[in-house]
């Protein structure tokens, strides 16, 4: 009979981690118990499947129950607490990001990680990052799309893997699985609110299973959810409000008496989401099956720019407010609605004794804006001096969006070619398509709709000037070829060597390998490593994403822009074309299982990235009218600018460990302990800064001291999961603790970013869980999120030239300055104006039921 594990070879595309018994049935009295017990993994690698403790690589198994336990509404906040190196921020207001948080693995970026849905990759968001905030400059997957009823479990591979996979894997693999159960399902119902009686949510799903005879099964989830706004401003001061505006302290003084606020909203929006998802698969017959999934998401956001006070903004030209009652500011409204889906068919059959795998995945992601309650300002000043426009009067504008598509075919082959001999090579072909849409004429013309410009048109008019807008479509292909084998150079030791070529039509090609191994010194200790070459392609966003852009400064909301990298203006600025990244990644770890009950690994990991793309820092004017960079802002009418580049290179490095140990006995109850965390040992800068000429010869930087921050510390140093699971009768218990390293910003509007950062300190989140088995197949659950109602807190601390910075926080006026800035004078007192990297909202409480037939 063939081993356990030999029973469970199968391709990454079949779907991750499964049991013995799921490749293959066993015989009758083949040892049964052996193939019950042995629980594989082939995400990170192409052949055979391994134990978790004795894979080559690092991978972390999550199961359905392990994200339903956090009580998160998405799955990106769900492994937060699950995932010691994955990490999302929590953002008060940026517009568009309102949609989906910027998250990452390893402190790469959200763009370093690839997703996979049943194996195959899930498409990008169209969505760039361009705020001044963690994740600026990248995209990442929409996971917060897939329902959280419908995964059967997560594998989150913590390594290099750009060799099996091709671009975007520098960091790792998130590869979602999907519920395959033939028959029965489940319905729940799901209710929350913040302990302030704000944020209420309630969400409903579905899933179910129906068998296709006895040769497959069609299994499908519906899930809706609706969560309501949530709000943490700032109180505002009089004596402040005059400070930093300048403002009448009369008007002022009335003005907070209505809103202490400032009618600020921030903290989480109003969100409402409907998703869907099928998978399927049917064995046609002699080992041939089809398969296929799809899944889409249609989510709403309901969000708020920073409220126009009267002395910021001293008129709406009668628009926004009743005629008759007297003018009290604006709140703009920001209206997301986001549109995501994929879907994957494909077919498993044996050619030639070779395990084959083709299939063809498609997917696409949109996201379209609208702002409301707001004017253009510069179109009604036109009418206010005699100038009509058609546009004149208009106060709800369509902002335009984005668009991504990608279609993948991928044919995947394996086969054992001798004992322990597996070769497998694969090719995949993929063509892409990003779209920026166009927004109606008032919402882009002259310095567009107030809080939010929306997407002009290719070519447009304005004045009877013509002028180049953001809107086009642009698109690329690639393909790429991979092969490679395992080999049981003995039965204690196991390599894994990988190649991969990949071109693409619009930047070039790519030679990148990978070789990992592992050695079981004995039944109980096992040692591993892996040494890869990894590479990551510009993104189309990165490439073709431009923009104006609002941000605020000193009071004031500027009109930026992000230059086309291949843009006329990017060319006199002498931006280069932008090219791959490339890494080089080092994991060496160990995996030790004295029981069959305790399991621990500890992997150290080292990646260094070459060429890495960033969005660059905000270049001003340098008040030289020959200089390129003046004579680009002068055309585009922008106070700054910046671009994409591939402007330097970094090097991270740090440590993963994972303890369990379960069936712990304690009079009636059975418990298990898991801890879990990540330290990062370094993630820096390395070497200097790849600046255009132009930029150098005005003595300015694409890369400054803000850029550096959100790159390199505004992760937590480090972050540890502790948690406790008990079982006692009809009832399970859980708590559990995520403790949140420090985090790190040199905020834009810090007085002195050289010499002062903003420090937010170590916290720890605790939550709570109890569930309650009412009957056989109904269970009734309530959660405690963050008990201890722990919110981030934040203090400014000198660096550098301490005597300097230290002189601007021992200086009242300055001090308060300071304080001004980094919070919008208190708007955002909790978090900055940057965000913070758990939620600001305190205090949960959820309670579900759930019905399993």
């Amino acid at each position: 009979m063939k081993s356990a594990v030999q029973l469970a070879i199968v391709l990454l595309a079949s779907g991750g981690i499964v049991n013995a018994q799921e490749a293959t049935p066993a015989k009758a009295g083949e040892k049964a118990q052996e193939v019950q017990q042995v629980v594989v993994t082939s995400t990170g690698t192409r052949g055979s499947n391994r134990t978790v403790i004795d894979t080559p690589v690092p991978v972390d198994m999550l199961a359905a129950s392990d994200l339903t336990k956090t009580a998160q509404t998405s799955l990106d906040k769900a492994l937060q607490y699950r995932v010691p190196s994955f990490n999302t921020v929590q953002t008060p207001v940026n517009d568009a990001t309102s949609l989906l948080d910027p998250y990452e693995i390893r402190n790469m970026g959200p763009s370093r990680s690839l997703v996979l849905i049943n194996g195959k990759r899930k498409n990008s968001s169209s969505l760039v990052y361009t705020q001044t905030s963690p994740g600026r400059g990248e995209s990442g997957a929409d996971i917060s799309a897939i329902p959280q009823d419908a995964i059967k479990r997560i594998e989150v591979l913590r390594d290099g893997a750009s060799a099996q996979y091709g671009s975007d894997a520098i960091a790792g693999v998130v590869n979602i699985i999907l519920k395959d159960n033939p028959e029965g399902g489940s319905v729940n119902g799901r209710l929350g609110v913040t302990d302030k009686g704000d944020g209420k949510s309630e969400a409903f799903s579905w899933n179910q299973g129906f068998a296709l005879g006895d040769r497959g099964f069609v299994n499908f989830t519906l899930d809706t959810s609706h969560n309501a706004l949530a709000n943490r401003p700032g109180i505002l001061t009089v004596a402040n409000e005059v400070d930093y505006w300048g403002a009448d302290p009369a008007l002022v003084r009335s003005f907070l008496a209505k809103r202490p606020d400032g009618g600020n909203i921030n903290g989480s929006p109003d969100t409402r989401a409907n998703k869907f998802l099928i998978n399927s698969r049917y064995d046609v017959s002699g080992g041939t099956s089809i398969y296929a999934n799809a899944a889409y998401v249609d989510k709403k956001i309901d969000s708020y720019a920073n409220y126009r006070a009267p002395y910021w903004r001293p008129t709406d030209f009668g628009l926004l407010h009743a005629a008759g009652t007297p003018y009290e500011g604006y709140v703009p409204g920001f209206l997301g609605a986001l549109k995501d889906y994929n879907a994957t068919v494909g077919t498993k059959f044996e050619a030639a004794g070779w395990d084959a795998d083709l299939s063809l995945t498609f997917g696409g992601n949109e996201q379209k804006y609208t702002v409301t309650n707001s004017l253009n300002r510069a179109i009604e000043d036109k009418f206010k001096n005699g100038i009509t426009l058609p546009q004149h009067g208009q106060t709800r504008f369509d902002a335009g969006g984005s668009q991504f598509t990608h279609t993948v075919f991928n044919a995947d082959f394996s086969k054992e070619l001798s004992k322990g001999l597996n070769a497998y090579f694969g090719t995949e072909i993929r063509q892409e398509k990003y779209s920026l849409i166009a927004g109606d004429p008032g919402s882009y013309l002259y310095s567009g709709a107030d809080s939010y410009a929306g997407n002009a048109p290719a070519d447009y008019v304005q004045d009877g000037v013509h002028k180049k807008g953001q809107a086009g479509d642009w698109d690329r292909s690639n393909y790429g070829i991979y092969g490679g084998a395992i080999i049981d150079v003995s039965k204690d030791f196991v390599i894994d060597a990988t190649g991969r070529y990949e071109k693409y039509s619009d930047f070039g090609n790519a030679f990148i390998g990978k070789l990992s191994g592992k050695y079981n010194v004995n039944d109980q200790l096992t040692l591993r490593a892996s040494v890869s070459s990894g590479f990551r392609a510009p993104s189309l966003m990165q490439i073709y994403t431009e923009k104006n852009q609002y941000s605020f400064s000193n009071g004031q909301i500027e009109v930026t822009g992000i230059l086309n990298n291949i843009s006329d203006d990017a060319a006199l600025l002498g931006v280069k074309k932008l090219k791959a990244e490339k890494s080089t990644n080092i994991t060496l770890g160990l995996g030790y299982k004295p029981t069959s009950d305790t399991s621990m690994t500890l992997d150290y990991y080292n990646i260094s990235l070459k060429d890495r793309i960033i969005l660059g820092a905000t270049l001003k004017a340098t008040g030289n009218a020959s200089s390129p960079i003046d004579k680009v802002l002068a055309r585009r009418e922008w106070v700054g600018l910046s671009f994409f580049a591939n402007a330097m290179d970094s090097k991270t490095s740090g440590l993963d460990y994972v303890f369990s140990q379960r069936n712990v006995k304690l009079g009636d109850a059975k418990l298990t302990f898991n801890l879990s965390g990540n330290y990062t040992l370094q993630n820096e800068r390395d070497g200097n800064i790849n600046n255009p000429a132009s930029v150098v010869s005005a003595g300015k930087s694409v890369f400054d001291v803000t850029q550096d921050a959100l790159m390199f510390t505004s992760r937590p140093k480090f972050k540890t999961i502790l948690g406790i699971d008990a079982d006692i009768r009809d009832f399970n218990i859980s708590l559990n603790n995520t403790v949140f390293g420090t985090t790190r910003f040199r905020n834009a509007d810090l007085l002195d970013p050289e010499n002062l950062e903003v420090v937010f300190k170590t916290k720890t989140v605790t939550d709570f869980a109890i569930s309650y088995q009412l009957s056989k197949n109904l269970t009734l659950a309530f959660n405690v999120n963050n008990m201890f109602n722990v919110t981030p807190s934040w203090r400014v601390e000198a660096i550098n030239n301490v005597a300097a910075g230290n002189a601007i926080l021992n200086d009242p006026a300055k001090a308060r300055a300071n304080w001004q800035g980094l919070t919008f004078d208190g708007r955002y007192s909790m978090v900055t104006y940057d965000g913070s990297h758990f939620s600001q909202l305190g205090r949960m409480y959820n309670l579900s039921l759930s019905y399993r037939f």
